[in-house]
């Protein structure tokens, strides 16, 4: 009866084992949550990227209305002068760093290029996003 009631010897060798086995476990645990931080930091720069990209449509088009409007390529409204403005000026629906710039498209008789650049936190230094759109009046 004796012999039930007694405690398995453990050989020396395995003494320590569990504890290993929990540290091991715990290291693999923690670069997996080490892989999920990365991923959610890249997901929001990939997110704030395209809302950026978003704005900057937006704001090709209200210029390219305010040049329908107008019937002009070269609109010179208040609204389009506020656009202009206020495109570097994030609190007001700007872009970071942003501008737009009106050019005449090449070869083209009525038409214009608007570019629109901004700056990108994960853009190298010194280069700028930038959007075309092309605007060709009837």
């Amino acid at each position: 009866m004796k012999r039930f009631l007694e405690r398995p010897r453990i050989a020396r060798e395995q003494r320590g084992m569990a504890l290993l086995e929990c540290m091991m476990a715990l290291l693999i645990f923690s670069v997996g949550l080490l892989g999920l931080l990365g991923l959610e930091a890249r997901v929001m720069n990939t997110s704030t990227n395209s809302e950026n990209r978003n704005r900057a449509a937006m704001l090709a088009s209200e210029v390219a209305s305010q040049m329908w409007l107008s019937n002009t390529v070269a609109p010179s409204t208040t609204v389009y002068n506020n656009l202009v403005t206020n495109a570097g000026n994030e609190t007001l629906g700007g872009l970071p760093g942003g501008a737009i710039a009106v050019a005449a498209a090449p070869g083209v008789l009525n038409g214009a290029d608007i570019t629109v650049t901004w700056h990108e936190v994960s853009d190298a230094v010194g280069a700028n996003s930038k959007l075309v759109t092309r605007v060709i009046l009837p």
